[in-house]
């Protein structure tokens, strides 16, 4: 994770200090759990708690030290779990013998995985929960500012930036849905045993230590907990970040000197250019593009890690502690940053209505040529007529309304009565409560 790109709260979930506490509580739940079927002695369990609460003690107040001397054994055994274990029962003492009792170390790191990714989605569901309440307090403050919408980036109809801001709430809602999905796929917890039989350790440890840890136990577990539930949460992300990215665009051209309808927050002393003091540039968004490609490029890695040799090999654990904190952490960071952007988001309604208009009423054409068909002119021949005039328009010849009243072809089907009344901008947003009740409730 690069400390730039990271909030504090994400980076703590991904600290080696929180995953060797999630292994310990993983160990310690599981003797219990032995203690309680006649496996281990019950004296034993509790000795285990209380020596490993020391090692933890001993982690919280001195993290470096003590993961530097779990990293030194490493560099001996070659084997993180292995590594650590050794590390713990220097604090356990002779009752450590009982820790890891018919266990794997998949059991431990798979498990521990998925209480990261669940603490991981929480954080990443308030973050869009602070975004979902920037969008509908902003799409209702502008629910009536008209502004052109585009396709193709070109004038299309007359919307509002209201309805513009409400479409992405409804996407972020959706993403909200997917989120609540993949954490829900991912919170699952495996203590099965070698090839995942259960033959040295009954399902019922297993059972307890996914309750005791707020997980679900995984139906079939093959020594490791199946890769297709990671791509699954991986793949969620990467949505997330799209829409992340297609929100911040929007932004970015609406931003555009030429356009200039709405704009980041400039902040006292803020600069935009190193040489061009004039520059007000759209940095926020544009991070957050960047930022969205990088979650994105974690997808492809987790959909490959699906495929494993037999019941486990460690093809996916390289690739995995790369994206896992990398792609939480940039997407936690580009959700929140996005949030701030749109409560902060500079609208410039004058210049939406001015945009609007810049083209003499072009923005009417459609309603003109269902116009003429109703008073009995061919499509053919509507559209034909209106095209002839909207390019007239187009070239600033003059407003197609004025150009309109002036074609004879089209005056034998409408009155100038008529046609002013088609230019009425009420025609476009009459149906914006219905949008609105659709998308807030």
């Amino acid at each position: 994770m690069i400390p730039r790109y990271s909030r504090p709260q994400m980076a703590a979930i991904w600290a080696p200090e929180n995953r060797f506490r999630i292994w310990f509580e993983i160990e310690a739940h599981a003797c219990d759990a032995m203690a309680d079927a006649g496996i281990i002695p019950k004296a034993s369990a509790k000795a285990i708690w209380d020596g490993g609460a020391k090692a933890m003690e001993a982690l919280r107040t001195d993290p470096a030290g003590n993961v530097e001397k779990i990293d030194a054994i490493e560099r001996v055994t070659k084997h993180d779990v292995i590594a650590f274990l050794t590390w713990l029962g220097e604090f356990i003492g002779p009752e450590s013998r009982f820790v890891h009792q018919g266990m794997t170390s998949s059991d431990v790191l798979d498990t521990s995985f998925a209480v990261q990714l669940t603490q991981a989605a929480d954080l990443l569901l308030a973050d869009v929960d602070r975004l979902l309440a920037a969008l509908k307090k902003r799409a209702l403050e502008h629910k009536d500012t008209l502004t052109i919408g585009r396709s193709h980036g070109i004038h299309a109809e007359p919307t509002t930036f209201g309805v513009k801001l409400a479409g992405h709430y409804a996407a972020f809602l959706r993403n909200r849905w997917r989120l609540v999905a993949a954490r829900a796929e991912i919170a699952t917890c495996a203590i099965s045993g070698p090839v995942g039989t259960f033959a040295n350790v009954d399902p019922g440890i297993e059972a307890h230590v996914a309750r005791k840890l707020g997980l679900a136990a995984e139906p079939m577990s093959t020594q490791v907990i199946p890769r297709d539930r990671h791509a699954a949460f991986f793949a969620a992300l990467g949505v997330v970040a799209s829409s992340l990215e297609n929100l911040a665009t929007e932004i970015r051209h609406l931003q555009r000197t030429e356009v200039r309808e709405a704009e980041e927050f400039f902040s006292a002393g803020q600069k935009g250019s190193s040489s061009m003091p004039h520059k007000r540039n759209p940095v926020l968004t544009e991070n957050i593009t960047g930022l969205a490609r990088v979650v994105r490029s974690a997808v492809v890695p987790a959909l490959e890690n699906v495929t494993l040799w037999h019941e486990r090999d460690i093809s996916h654990s390289s690739t995995e502690r790369y994206i896992a904190p990398d792609a939480t952490g940039t997407l936690d960071f580009a959700l929140n940053r996005m949030a701030g952007v749109i409560e902060q988001l500079v609208v410039y309604a004058d210049r939406m209505k001015a945009n609007l208009d810049s083209l003499g009423g072009l923005v009417f054409s459609q309603r003109i040529l269902l116009a003429l068909t109703q008073k009995g002119m061919s499509r053919e021949a509507s559209y034909a007529a209106v095209q002839r005039n909207a390019m007239d328009a187009w070239r600033g010849n003059a407003s197609l309304l004025a150009l309109c009243r002036a074609d004879k072809e089209i005056g034998e089907f409408m009155s100038d009565d008529e046609l002013t009344a088609l230019f009425d901008m009420g025609y476009h947003t009459k149906h914006v409560d219905t949008i609105f009740k659709r998308v807030f409730g």
